[in-house]
């Protein structure tokens, strides 16, 4: 009876009236079997609670051997799954005999918290009790050690006397998360029967260092796929840039579930193409396929690249409607929609909203503000990032300089770049260079700026001298301009826009001849100047425009109702 009653148990206020109903008839609630069992649906089930588990395992004499392993396992799933080790040591004191369910829950928690000494010492506990050939329990130690101490993992397995797929499968996950593909790929090909997670993790290896090749290889080897095989591929073509790979492999997918379309519009939005990311979002909803928060996520970053202000709005909408709370990471794709759809003031009130700010939301804040010219705001945001004890990181100082850049802040950008090792530990990297180099242009203090270049201590990249030439055509300096282009031209003689800014700034200072030297040596390496783009919003729709279509625009206006482009539904979500 109460087993049934669990099983129709889908919220935790269910479980509890459930609870309630069995308490009233039973004299002993904290004795009897179902006092197990409503222990083990609080600990375990995702509806439960752990609090409520462990006060009622504290009001049991002799907690049964299934109630211990319960609150054991449900201490490891949790937040503190070091607790479980404590709660485990306690019970030894009172007799407890762990059986084969105990070990790998414990093993869990010790490698989820990094308890190396205690897991060692549960590995001499399983030898004791004669249970180290259990199979469950040696594939659990091998991934206990394979989270930094891959030599006694592989130890583990070689004294396996009778190896089971899923020791074969965590000696391959162990050495795929430590980056050892080699080493993987060694167990992968001494395997005599792989199973479809054997390939999938072989196959996730490479996709998560970048080898598409080696991981479409074993994809057309596989002699059976799972959606999961499909979704690898899938992500493996996202991650190296191939959207038309992407898109080709979605197509043929015999099946998609919400991870394949998730790992779909994160490619068009990652790959520039979020008006793409938009229509695949309408056929996925005419699909029924239920959004989830990187859904949600890929469409708002799409929204913030489009500029689609009304229908980043719509996407908030949605979340309210289907009442999806706004996390941290959501509420940081909000912060940035806002911010690049230009409502920096909605993007503050969704920012100070915020339960939990992490780096990341407070990094996109403070680049948002920096982005608007708010500088000065940027900057107190980053003392308050200070003062609230989370300690920024190299992407932070790349905003606040940024923002000292566009507020023209130079002395505390000087400031904010030397105390980046002294007070922080982070070695400012190219970007920070490029962030002062920026700064310093723009101020004025190119022949500084030229020094920074010169003295940093990586070879500067393309961005560091174009920062310096751009900053040369605001302030007409010539020689220091001279010595950015010739860089330039030599880093990057198919870019036209290198070209065209040096010639505007000989020409800007009547230096006529060496401006038509450096349009003759355009003409003859064949390098034609890119059209500009704009983006025209005309209600639910935002095509791009090229410049010399805007000209036609205005000379001859087109008839009513002209299709514009590409309409996304202006119904969604």
């Amino acid at each position: 009876m109460v087993s049934s009653l669990l099983g129709s148990c889908k919220s935790e206020r269910q479980l509890k009236e459930a609870h309630g109903q069995v308490i009233k008839r039973d004299p002993w609630p904290f004795q009897s079997s179902a006092a197990s069992l409503f222990l083990s649906a609080y600990a375990v089930s995702s509806h439960g609670n752990l609090d409520i588990a462990m006060a009622i395992f504290y009001q049991m004499q002799r907690p049964s051997t299934f109630a211990c392993n319960s609150i054991i396992r449900g201490l490891a799933a949790g937040k503190k799954p070091a607790n479980a080790v404590l709660v485990f040591s306690e019970l030894l004191r009172r007799g407890f005999q762990p059986n084969n369910f105990t070990f790998p829950f414990l093993l869990k928690s010790c490698a989820e918290a990094s308890l190396m000494k205690p897991g060692a010492s549960i590995h001499g506990l399983i030898v004791k009790s004669g249970q180290e050939n259990d199979c469950f329990i040696r594939s659990t130690l091998i991934r206990f050690y394979a989270r930094g101490h891959l030599a006694d993992a592989r130890k583990v397995f070689d004294e396996c006397s009778r190896r089971e797929s899923v020791s074969w499968n965590s000696m391959i996950d162990g050495y795929v998360k430590a980056g050892e593909l080699g080493e993987a790929r060694f167990v992968f090909d001494r395997m005599i029967s792989r199973d479809t997670i054997s390939w999938n993790t072989m196959i996730n290896g490479y996709v998560i260092f970048g080898d598409l090749h080696q991981a479409k290889n074993l994809f057309q080897q596989m002699p059976s796929r799972s959606i999961v095989s499909w979704n690898s591929i899938l992500a493996g073509h996202a991650k190296c840039g191939d959207l038309s790979g992407a898109l080709k492999v979605f197509e043929e997918m015999p099946k998609r579930d919400v991870v394949s379309w998730n790992a779909m519009l994160a490619c068009y939005s990652q790959s520039g193409k979020p008006r793409e990311a938009l229509e695949l979002f309408d056929l996925m909803r005419r699909e029924r396929v239920k959004p989830t928060d990187a859904t949600i996520v890929s469409l708002l970053s799409a929204c913030g690249l489009l500029g689609a202000l009304d229908q980043g709005k719509a996407v908030e909408s949605f979340m309210r409607e289907q009442k999806v709370q706004p996390n941290t990471i959501l509420g940081t794709a909000l912060v940035d929609m806002y911010a690049k759809c230009g409502d920096i003031e909605q993007a503050e009130e969704v920012f100070q909203s915020l339960e939990e700010r992490d780096v990341l939301a407070w990094n996109t804040m403070i680049a948002a503000t920096g982005m608007h010219g708010q500088s000065q705001r940027a900057l107190h945001l980053f003392e308050e990032m200070e003062a609230s004890g989370l300690p920024p990181d190299d992407i932070t100082f790349v905003a606040v300089l940024g923002a000292c850049s566009h507020g023209g802040d130079v002395e505390r950008g000087r400031l904010l770049l030397n105390s980046m090792e002294k007070k922080y530990g982070i070695k400012p990297k190219l970007e920070h260079y490029g962030c002062l180099i920026d700064l310093l242009a723009r101020a004025g203090y190119l022949e500084e700026a030229l020094e920074v270049i010169e003295s940093m201590p990586m070879e500067p990249n393309p961005g560091a001298w174009g920062a310096l030439l751009g900053g040369c055509k605001i302030h007409g300096n010539i020689r220091v301009a001279e010595a950015a282009g010739l860089h330039l031209l030599k880093l990057q003689p198919n870019h036209s826009g290198r070209y065209v800014l040096l010639s505007n700034i000989y020409a800007a200072s009547r230096k006529w001849e060496e401006a038509g030297r450096v349009r003759q040596m355009m003409e003859a390496r064949c390098i034609v100047k890119s059209p500009g783009l704009s983006l025209v919003d005309k209600g639910s729709v935002i095509p791009s425009l090229e410049t010399p279509e805007i000209f036609n625009l205005y000379l001859h206006p087109p008839p009513q109702g002209w299709d514009y482009g590409a309409q996304p539904s202006s119904s969604w979500p």
